[in-house]
Formats: C-alpha cells, structure tokens, sequence
C-alpha cells in the first residue's frame, strides 16, 4: 500500500512538533487482555514508518512493564520518536478496580528515575501528571515538575485528567505542552471547561481512548460477554449490561457516515476527534491504542477522512445519550471535580 506521511502539529507554545495522531501504548502489555509482542512490535515501526512520532506510555502500565517493552523501540529511533509517559497513578495488582494517587515531591521523584531507568533513557520528552491528588495544591505539583525540565531530566509537561481552572493554575507555574483527557463521539464532557483553558493557554489536547476504547469500532458489544476476564473494560459501566445494549444502538449514525465514506466506523470516530482541531481552534493530537500493523494503517488513514457539517451534525447526539459513566468512579477525573 502507499503510505502517506501524516501531517504535523505543535504540542504547546514551545513542544515538539508531532504527527497529527499519536499510538497509545497501554494495551501493548497491559489492561486489555492477552498480547503478542511481535505484532505489537511490528505496529510501533508500521506507526512510525506511517509518520506517527508521539508513543504514549506510563508507569502504571503493568507496573512499568510497557515502559521497559517500549525502551528498544525508543532507543532505536531515538531521534524519532516523542516519549510520552507519566506519573501519579498505581493500580495495587490485587485489586486492579483500585487507584493509589499521590502528587507530593518525593514520589514524583522516585517515580522520574524509575521511568528513566525503565525506559533507558537520558531524558523524557512530555511527562505528564497521570491524574490529580486534589489534597496536593497542583502549583506544587508543576513546581516540582518544572525543577524536573531544569535539571534536564524532562523536556515539556504534560496533565492529564486536570480541570481548567487546574490547566490555569499550572500554566502560572511552568509552560504546560499538552492536556490528556478522555475525549470522543461517547465522551466529551471536557469540552465544557478543559477545552476553552487550553485553547487560551495555547495548549495541545491528547485524546486518549478517541474510540471509546474499541467499542465505537463495534469490535464488542458487551465486555462481560465478549472480552476476556482480565479486560479493563469489563470494570467500566457503559460497557456492561443494559447500558452496552444501549449504548451499541447508538452506533447506527456511525455506521451512516461510514457507508457514505467506504470507511470503517473506527475511522469515522477518529476522523471526528482529528476535526475538533477545526471545530475548537487547537492542536488535538488523538492517541488511539492497537496492538495490530493493519489496525495502526486504518488509523492513520483516518487523517484524511473530512466530515461534512451534515455528517458532523448527525454525530453530535451521540455522547448526551451514552449510558453509564467512562470510570465506576469518576472521582479521579476532570469531570467528577469540575
């Protein structure tokens, strides 16, 4: 097939300039079941030969295990490649429905060496606050951080999950490159407060899981029925039950415009998330995750899909109709502080 570089876009004021969709590296070892590591291998090149430069990783992610699979890659293409990872958050492996989230400055610090280790590297290009201790005044939190791009261990900040009264206050502190936040056609509540603050800050959005984490592609319908019993997803209440048989109905739009395209609906759910960058007025670098070259290629190709204002519109009811919340809880997220 002919590949198509993608185009580039600024992550922050003074970040690095990226490929417009970057590749979230969580599934590669961690939260959705089973993995191979040639295939996955094999798709960080294809992404990479495709024009993807930003790899988004953390050191939740099977305890650090994606972060060490990640670090030949890195090394090498080094050159490359943006190294994403993050801070914050750990999940106690006998409890996996659980979340331990600490800001304070000597964690922060034990957790930039072990990345660093893990990921043998001299430095990491965005480090991001993986999600919000609230009991932590969040200028503490970039004050350390900052230190961290002072002392040459950290190129640009990164937050995810914050609010934009939070995106604010941190940008007083030190320039912040990028906010992650869950952002797609079935979620989109960060576009009340997270959106306009970055946009008036000049900083880039990552949305993480733009394909409602594989059930916008229509690969399942109810994760207690179709996916395996370590999956993720199966803990997440619009994936379950009454709520999935809902939610699996509002797919027929999708499936709509698709047809229009010859697209699959993967593609149609990325292509919406890559054009909240015109809608909005800012850089979005969509992360979406896959384990599979041919998938990383449907991807991609998403890039180029362009939805008309009348496709967009029979898209736009979809997230107020979504059953059941993204987390059992959402405490821990923009939306359960905003």
């Amino acid at each position: 097939m002919t590949d198509h570089t993608l185009p580039t876009a600024r992550l922050g004021d003074g970040g690095p300039e990226v490929g417009v969709q970057g590749l979230g590296c969580m599934g590669m070892s961690f939260a959705y079941g089973p993995t191979d590591a040639d295939a996955s291998r094999a798709t960080l090149e294809r992404a990479l030969e495709l024009g993807v430069t930003l790899y988004d990783t953390a050191d939740a992610y099977g305890a650090g295990e994606n972060e060490r699979f990640l670090s030949p890659f890195f090394k090498a293409h080094r050159d490359k490649v943006v190294i994403a990872t993050k801070f914050a958050l750990s999940i106690p492996p006998d409890d996996p429905t659980k979340r331990i989230i600490r800001n304070d400055e000597p964690y922060i610090r034990q957790a930039v060496e072990a990345s660093l280790r893990r990921l043998d590297v001299d430095v990491i290009d965005l480090y991001y606050m993986h999600r919000r201790d609230p009991d932590v005044p969040i200028e503490e939190t970039v004050a350390v951080m900052a230190d961290l791009v002072r002392e040459g261990k950290v190129k640009h900040l990164g937050l995810s999950e914050v609010t934009g009264d939070e995106l604010r206050a941190a940008q007083g502190v030190h320039p912040i490159a990028a906010v992650q936040s869950e952002w797609s056609l079935f979620s989109r509540d960060i576009e009340a407060g997270v959106v306009p603050a970055a946009r008036e800050l000049g900083v880039a959005l990552v949305p993480y899981s733009p394909l409602g984490r594989g059930f916008l592609t229509g690969s399942f319908a109810d994760a207690e029925k179709d996916l395996t019993a370590g999956d993720f997803r199966r803990q997440q209440p619009r994936f379950t039950g009454d709520n999935a048989t809902a939610n699996a109905a509002l797919l027929a739009p999708v499936r709509t415009v698709a047809e229009a395209h010859g697209a699959t609906l993967g593609q149609i759910a990325l292509a919406w998330a890559q054009q909240r960058a015109r809608v909005h007025g800012l850089p979005v670098i969509p992360i979406p995750g896959t384990r599979k070259p041919a998938r990383v290629e449907e991807n991609t190709a998403a890039t180029r899909i362009v939805l008309t204002e009348e496709e967009l519109s029979l898209l736009e009811p979809i997230a107020g109709k979504v059953a059941g919340d993204r987390y059992a809880d959402m405490t821990f997220t923009s939306a359960g502080r905003e």
